[in-house]
């Protein structure tokens, strides 16, 4: 007895359950070798730039809160204090644990933009200001408008003068 208007006939085709079921195994494939594929620096120098970042707001609360005027310097050469390249905050006072001054990753570049270093306070206006940084034929730019927090600049933003 047939149980289908067809009668008898095998059905032909998928079901939308296994295209769907199909396409879902084809997307997390995809994005798991997107994931494999990303390039290294390039992660490497956006982890810099944010812990940067980060470094920068503290330093500026820190001047904000003590109203002294602070600095903030890339280094090119190791000195006797930090055998690596790294950056150094002048005008902070010196604490119990020592501030961060090298890089994570010693072949990071960096450069001021416009000038030779930072200014980050005391005043709660600080100017817009940005750093370059630079690893292995990648670069990324952080920036303040002055007011805002260091940030992640967009490629657009840091092409702009």
């Amino acid at each position: 007895m047939p149980t289908s208007a067809r009668g008898n006939k095998p059905a032909r085709g998928f079901t939308l359950i296994e295209v769907m079921v199909v396409m879902t195994i084809i997307a997390i494939g995809v994005g798991l070798a997107t994931v494999a594929l990303r390039d290294r620096a390039s992660s490497r120098l956006e982890h810099e730039a944010v812990r940067l970042a980060a470094l920068l707001d503290g330093a500026r609360a820190e001047s904000r809160v003590l109203g002294i005027d602070v600095r903030w310097l890339p280094r090119r050469q190791p000195t006797a204090d930090s055998p690596q390249p790294g950056f150094l905050f002048e005008g902070l006072p010196p604490r119990t644990e020592p501030r961060p001054s090298h890089w994570l990753e010693p072949e990071v570049q960096a450069e001021v933009v416009g000038a030779p270093l930072l200014r980050l306070g005391p005043e709660p206006i600080i100017g817009a200001q940005r750093v370059v940084l630079r690893l292995d034929g990648q670069q990324i730019t952080i920036g303040t408008d002055g007011l805002a927090p260091f940030h992640i600049l967009p490629a657009a933003a840091a092409d702009a003068p």
